[in-house]
């Protein structure tokens, strides 16, 4: 993203990486930052659609260190603003399109043949599979599922129709605790689909832009083997974006953007996606992850116990 930024803008830009639950941590970033001497930042959460419970949670941070380090941070010194969410950039939702499209034409003329086999009359099939998140905070006024909806739309725009032969569908993965979270869940939804003959399915992990546990282990191998046992034969997973070239630039083009457009501070991105309604660590607690990683994921602990129940422990 820097080279493009250089290349196409002109703009010499550093780039740093703050995570919320692994190194290096937002803290570490900023420190890097204030070593750096850097007066004017961007802050561009890598999440595409807005959640209380992702990006909220990170700018909350970022919010809690400004105000402890104003000297710093304050508008006198170091200006900055924020990309709350970019789901809908044609960029974005046009690379997303092309890796699915790669994968639908992938299929065979046997396996297209093979998915009109069983009383089902559209050949192939995409299962978008977002993270999920509890009810309540679409309740306290989260924009998350309404953002992946539209996303869903924008792409889905871009793909073949039903009269082509492709159909679409929605899911939402990931939950934990005994809390309700967004439905329909994935682990539902693709039994569903090989009662309905769906053969053929391209599942596209939709609100993640890398890989990681929850596409490589979660989609790859226990949603791909429910798959299987569903009677869905011919799996497919659009990959994530990770470095595709047309994101990238998207990406740049996002931040030039937000060079040239009215700033939005940390705390006005806060109040415009109703941050403040909820309390996420009272409700992370309530839901036994507050030391997990993004709604579970990333507590050493955690995986190693799901490890253990699947090779038969506890």
């Amino acid at each position: 993203m820097a080279e493009s930024l250089k290349s196409r803008y002109g703009i010499e830009a550093k780039t740093y990486i703050g995570m919320r639950y692994w190194y290096p941590f937002t803290e570490e970033a900023l420190a890097q930052i204030r070593e750096d001497g850097i007066n004017a930042l961007v802050i561009l959460p890598l999440y595409p659609q807005f959640s209380i419970s992702t990006s909220g949670s990170s700018l909350r941070v970022l919010q809690e260190e400004f105000a402890r380090n104003s000297d710093f941070y304050g508008p006198q010194r170091m200006f900055h603003t924020v990309v709350p969410s970019w789901y809908d950039r044609p960029g974005y939702v046009k690379s997303v399109a092309n890796l699915i499209n790669k994968e639908l034409e992938s299929f065979t003329p046997e396996e297209i043949a093979e998915g009109t086999s069983d009383g089902q009359p559209i050949p192939k099939h995409v299962l978008f599979s977002a993270h999920g998140v509890p009810a309540s905070y679409i309740e306290a006024g989260d924009p998350y599922k309404d953002q992946i909806i539209d996303c869903v739309d924008r792409i889905s725009a871009l793909l073949p129709s039903e009269e082509d032969g492709v159909k679409v569908h929605l899911s939402f993965q990931s939950r934990v605790g005994p809390v309700e979270w967004l439905r329909p869940y994935t682990d539902d939804v693709l039994p569903s689909l090989g009662e309905q003959g769906v053969k053929n399915l391209v599942v596209v992990p939709i609100s993640f832009v890398s890989e990681h546990i929850e596409t490589l282990e979660e989609i790859d191998i226990e949603y791909r083997e429910l798959a299987l046992e569903s009677g869905i034969t011919n799996w497919r997973r659009s990959p994530a974006l990770n470095t595709d070239a047309t994101f990238i630039e998207d990406m740049a083009d996002m931040v030039a953007d937000a060079l040239n457009e009215p700033s939005q501070s940390v705390t006005e991105a806060c109040v415009a996606n109703n941050v403040g309604n909820l309390e996420l660590e009272a409700v992370s607690n309530r839901m036994e992850i507050s030391s997990a990683g993004v709604l579970g994921v990333g507590n050493v602990d955690d995986l190693a116990g799901k490890a253990k129940l699947r090779k038969g422990g506890w």
